[in-house]
């Protein structure tokens, strides 16, 4: 063995250890299917040109290579616009009058809504260039994954509890300082669970994302989505089968070098002592712990963020007059109150101004019929699903090895595209002369009750050590447990499940209540199959007026019910 005398640390550093070179083959290789898959995106491409897709089995890694990255730049974007929108709507007080109606209005909008508005924009972005129908299809990616982790991480920063708040004031920390040391590690495991829950409910829509109709051309990326598209147009269940196994597959891996290991990490955010036993593991991160110069890389990132809290440090200490908060003037409250007023009396004279003119007020009344159909089988189904999920939730939350066991398998069933069980649905209800109006419900709330399951698990498994034992020790047992403890514990985290699940079984109603299986259609009454049929026989004004309808019903809930509970969570039910 060599004499370290003669070598100074930093040459010894320098040639890493040989943990460092077992991650090294590791690393070259994601890197380079990551050129790979960055390469293909920019390719030159016109408008009419076809890119085949080829059903053959060998091409589903490279497949699943290009929709993974998709949906990964998709979560990136996702969480930026998470922080972003959660730190306004939770800190400005006149922005959340506008920020959280608006995130309403747009988790409400279906998925091909957005698709058609930007597609064109986004091809005119980048003339000659395939990157502009690649950013359409992340874009639509993104549109199912932002809207609940932003839900996420602002009910996580206004129930931050108040001792904290009040020892981040006693440190003089400010908002920057705030964000990083306290809130967002408060929010890291609801975070964690709605990311894992995003990338999982991507899958639901990586078919209409990937296989775009603009410009009467039929644009199919290569991708898991398009190959199942073509699946279906050929009506080849093995293909199906073996797109299904390439999703397992994906999802078991980015499980594995993602976010288990960002799990295992995030636990040393909690707020008590976990005992070795229950702290989630992950292989991938025992190894770069034994790094030396990929953890050296990795302090890159953690040295510019530490510098950053000495550039945006308060600029006085506690005693100091310019430490008291100075009191918004009410005349600019006022002001931004009469400007929100004018452009909701603008919109709604421009809204008369649309009915009057292009479908009329019997077609409202109509619909908006329909509409409280659609309501009934959504509040229904939520119930339903809480019933079955909050109690599964809460026993995964409070087994941390029963939760590492059923990670992957939970991801794989909310990743489950539930458009391939609608044919199934179609046989069963024509083969036993089953309502539509009933069996077909149950479809809307397939892909969504998951966000529940998620955010029950994440709330569960933040619950104090310390009030555990005291539950233990108190005796609780029954629905008493339930009711002072259980309940009240989760009761936020449900409540972000339960407004995500909502919205997105209102936007999963347009595939839901209007189904096709070769020459057999079924339609059940409700807002969502008016929407599919008006779509289908092009008539914009009427599809205008089911989406506008339905961003009212969304609305009208979610200030009703959700928003009441959020504030009955924030005030009384967390720890």
């Amino acid at each position: 063995m060599k004499d370290k005398r003669f070598f100074p640390r930093q040459v010894v550093e320098a040639s890493g250890n040989r943990w460092d070179w077992i991650m090294l083959p590791m690393v070259l290789a994601g890197l380079t299917l990551l050129g790979l898959a960055a390469s293909q995106m920019a390719r030159p491409f016109q408008v009419g040109e076809t890119l085949p897709i080829s059903l053959d089995p060998a091409v589903l890694p490279y497949y699943l290579l290009r929709t993974t990255l998709r949906m990964f730049l998709a979560l990136g974007a996702s969480l930026i616009f998470a922080c972003v929108f959660a730190v306004l709507a939770a800190k400005v007080r006149a922005l959340e009058k506008v920020l959280v109606p608006m995130l309403d209005i747009l988790q409400s909008i279906p998925i091909m809504g957005f698709l058609s508005i930007t597609v064109t924009g986004f091809i005119a972005l980048f003339p000659g260039s395939l990157l502009g129908v690649e950013c359409a299809a992340i874009f639509a990616i993104f549109t199912s994954q932002a809207w609940n982790m932003a839900f996420s991480l602002y009910q996580s920063l206004r129930t931050v509890p108040q001792e904290l708040q009040e020892a981040s004031r006693v440190f003089q920390l400010s908002g920057w300082q705030r964000f990083w040391r306290l809130e967002l590690p408060f929010a890291m495991p609801g975070l964690l669970w709605n990311m894992m829950m995003s990338m999982s409910g991507g899958w639901f829509f990586v078919v209409a994302s990937e296989a775009i109709s603009v410009a009467n051309q039929d644009i199919k990326l290569p991708g898991i989505g398009s190959y199942i598209a073509v699946a279906i147009e050929n009506s080849n269940m093995q293909a199906i089968g073996f797109a299904i196994l390439a999703m397992l597959i994906g999802i078991l891996l980015y499980d594995q070098l993602f976010f288990r290991p960002l799990l295992a990490w995030a636990d040393r955010f909690r707020f008590e002592e976990s005992g070795s036993e229950d702290a989630p593991t992950s292989w991938l991160l025992t190894w770069l712990r034994r790094t030396q110069l990929l953890q050296r890389a990795g302090d890159w990132p953690d040295m510019f963020l530490q510098r950053s809290f000495g550039w945006f440090r308060k600029a006085h200490d506690g005693t100091s007059i310019r430490a008291r908060s100075t009191p918004i003037n009410p005349l600019w409250l006022r002001a931004w109150d009469a400007v929100l007023a004018a452009l909701l009396m603008f919109a709604a004279w421009r809204l008369l101004e649309f009915i009057r003119s292009e479908v009329g007020w019997g077609e409202v009344a109509h619909v908006f019929k329909l509409g409280f159909y659609t309501l009934l089988r959504v509040m229904i189904l939520i119930a339903l699903a809480s019933a079955v999920w909050v109690p599964v939730g809460v026993w995964v939350g409070l087994n941390p090895r029963w939760s590492n066991r059923l990670q992957a398998v939970a991801q794989f069933l909310a990743a489950f595209p539930t458009n391939l069980v609608f044919p199934v649905a179609v046989m069963l209800i024509v083969k036993f002369h089953l309502s539509p109006d009933i069996w077909l419900s149950p479809l809307m709330v397939l892909g969504t009750q998951w966000y529940l399951l998620f955010n029950v698990i994440a709330g569960a498994s933040t619950i104090p050590t310390e009030l555990r034992l005291a539950a233990h020790n108190l005796g609780l047992k029954g629905w008493l447990k339930w009711r002072r403890y259980l309940l009240p514990a989760i009761f936020p985290s449900y409540v972000t499940g339960a407004i995500t699940a909502s919205g997105g079984s209102w936007n999963a109603s347009v595939v839901a209540e209007a189904v096709q299986w070769g020459d057999k259609s079924l339609r059940a009454e409700g807002l969502g199959s008016y929407i599919a049929q008006m779509t289908a026989v092009g008539d914009f004004p009427r599809v205008a007026l089911g989406i506008g309808v339905m961003c009212v019903f969304v609305m009208a809930l979610n200030h009703w019910l959700w928003r009441r509970l959020y504030r009955l969570a924030e005030s009384r039910m967390h720890f």
